[in-house]
């Protein structure tokens, strides 16, 4: 079904910003690739930690389920603040990711037309960061080449449990992460995504349970209300109860249907090619 390969460097020359050349300086994606006669659609995944770190159950599992519905996938590996990286680095190697998924298209057999980008927790905030600010420019005195010059907005988004605010609810924990050392409130305030969307922002699928401790439901309402507002299409599936950071969710019959009904969404928009059947 699917071909993964190593780590493909995401400006293998070195990264802005970079405080070295070990790994955790040097962001990168990590292909699954679905072996296909025809261009297939891709998700770009982006693995929570609160932008302290990547949880693996949210990387590698989330790929091996997109390629089972025909989706290859991308696993993001991107500057967290374990190694001192803060704003702008995540964001600078969310939208590189999107554009070499796209610059990439023709070699990895991917539509560039549908290119997507998934995230959970704080993976999610960076997410949603993409589909939202998409082609806000982070690398502001940073040469630039061919391949940021593409479109970085995602065609979809898939946001598990996600971080979007910093009003009431907020995950004050991945904000800090994020901004530590930014006292503009303008800059703060422009990542309560709830207050970007408009029209032009993906249509979305967001999943989340309602006794979420760790990053409150209020999250997915906000941004879901937001979506309303502008008319762009969504699904929002809130389930009665489990705790934060479930992935897969595997071992919860109920939460674990998510895959389902996320699968079926993304068939419903064109990305998934394998038929998915009710639970």
């Amino acid at each position: 079904m699917s071909d993964s390969t190593s780590e493909i460097l995401l400006w293998p020359e070195g990264a802005p910003l970079a405080k070295g050349a070990e790994r955790d300086d040097c962001p990168s994606i990590t292909p699954y690739l679905v072996q296909a006669n025809k261009p297939v659609a891709a998700v770009v995944i982006c693995p929570g930690g609160g932008y302290w770190l990547k949880a693996p159950h949210e990387g590698e599992p989330i790929a091996r389920w997109l390629n089972s519905i025909g989706i290859s996938a991308f696993v993001l590996h991107y500057r967290t603040a374990d190694a001192d990286y803060h704003y702008p680095c995540p964001l600078l190697d969310a939208q590189r990711a999107i554009r070499t998924v796209r610059c990439r298209a023709e070699e990895w057999n991917v539509d560039p037309d549908r290119i997507g980008i998934l995230g959970f927790s704080a993976g999610g905030h960076l997410a949603g960061s993409i589909a939202t600010l998409a082609n806000v420019s982070f690398a502001e005195g940073h040469p630039l080449d061919a391949i940021d010059s593409l479109d970085a907005k995602p065609n979809a988004l898939v946001l598990g449990y996600p971080v979007i605010t910093m009003g009431d609810g907020s995950h004050s924990g991945s904000f800090d992460n994020l901004l530590k050392g930014q006292t503009d409130p303008a800059i703060r305030v422009r990542f309560s995504l709830e207050r970007n969307v408009d029209a032009s922002t993906p249509q979305a699928f967001l999943w989340h349970t309602a006794d979420d401790e760790g990053v409150p439901v209020t999250n997915s309402l906000l941004f879901a209300e937001a979506l309303t507002k502008y008319g762009v299409p969504y699904d929002l599936h809130v389930f009665r109860k489990g705790a934060h950071g479930l992935g897969l969710a595997e071992d919860d019959a109920h939460v674990g249907k998510w895959t389902v009904v996320c699968a079926q969404w993304l068939q419903a928009i064109g990305f998934a090619s394998i038929p998915v059947t009710a639970p």
